[in-house]
């Protein structure tokens, strides 16, 4: 418990000069600076929902569309960025690991947060949508933030797990670049969950991405959006996808935690 104490003064001022330092260099000599993490989601959007609503139509009968699909991109996006930057935390701090005596777990956190950072930019510019887009305010969406605790939590728990691997084991990186693809296409991100049979949908739903972003729509956008929920047609079945996230969370923490003390031996 001790070695995972977030709560010390000293381990979270870290943690939030390793998100400022890693903010600033990742815009470093960049002109459009920031923007470029609101520009890339916006970009692949404007791609799909051209593709999506004009030429193939699946998105035709799905309610606030625009909204519906830039949501999606966008919680898909801060994954896909967590688990890369977390996969490289490590190594990446190479330096710091091996002179510096600090928390290992602090590294593999701030990366985490510092893709937060952009998220929260994102999330301004699906809130617009939104509103452009009419879409009617519901309370339920004050439940949001559970949603992203637990779209946190999965992050950094596959994050602490594969920082881990990539120190022994390089193939890792592109092991998860393929799964990511995969994982792309077998998400409800670009097209409406009730495209697959039930039988396929009840397999996507263990995903526990999947359960995140069609409960984020289903409380933001539309409640027409299908869930877990309805999928399993119990509160039961909603349970999976929860459990396989704590699992995760459970298995990545332990193994980092055991790999940690021979990180600097390794690197």
């Amino acid at each position: 418990m001790r070695q995972f104490s977030i709560l010390k003064p000293s381990n979270r001022s870290l943690i939030r000069e390793l998100v400022v330092s890693d903010f600033k260099l990742r815009y470093k000599n960049s002109v459009l600076g920031y923007l470029w993490s609101l520009l890339r989601p916006l970009m692949l959007f404007g791609v799909l929902y051209v593709v999506f609503t004009h030429v193939i139509k699946i998105g035709k009968g799905v309610p606030y569309y625009p909204a519906y699909l830039l949501l999606g991109l966008v919680i898909w996006t801060f994954f896909v960025e967590a688990t890369m930057s977390g996969l490289n935390a490590i190594t990446g701090r190479g330096d710091l690991v091996r002179k510096v005596s600090v928390p290992k777990y602090v590294i593999v956190v701030s990366t985490t947060l510092s893709a937060f950072v952009n998220f929260a930019l994102n999330m301004v510019v699906v809130l617009i949508f939104m509103i452009l887009s009419n879409v009617p305010f519901r309370w339920v969406a004050l439940l949001s933030p559970l949603l992203v605790v637990e779209l946190i939590a999965l992050s950094m728990g596959i994050a602490f797990l594969l920082s881990a691997l990539y120190v022994k084991y390089r193939d890792i990186s592109h092991i998860w670049e393929v799964v990511l693809q995969v994982m792309f296409y077998a998400t409800p991100i670009i097209y409406p969950f009730t495209l697959p049979s039930n039988k396929l949908a009840k397999i996507m739903s263990l995903n526990p991405l999947t359960q995140i972003i069609q409960d984020f729509r289903a409380i933001l956008i539309t409640p027409e959006t299908l869930t877990t929920k309805e999928v399993y047609g119990s509160s039961l079945g909603r349970l999976l996808p929860f459990l396989i996230l704590i699992l995760i969370c459970i298995i990545g923490g332990w193994y980092f935690r055991r790999s940690s003390s021979n990180f600097a031996e390794d690197l």
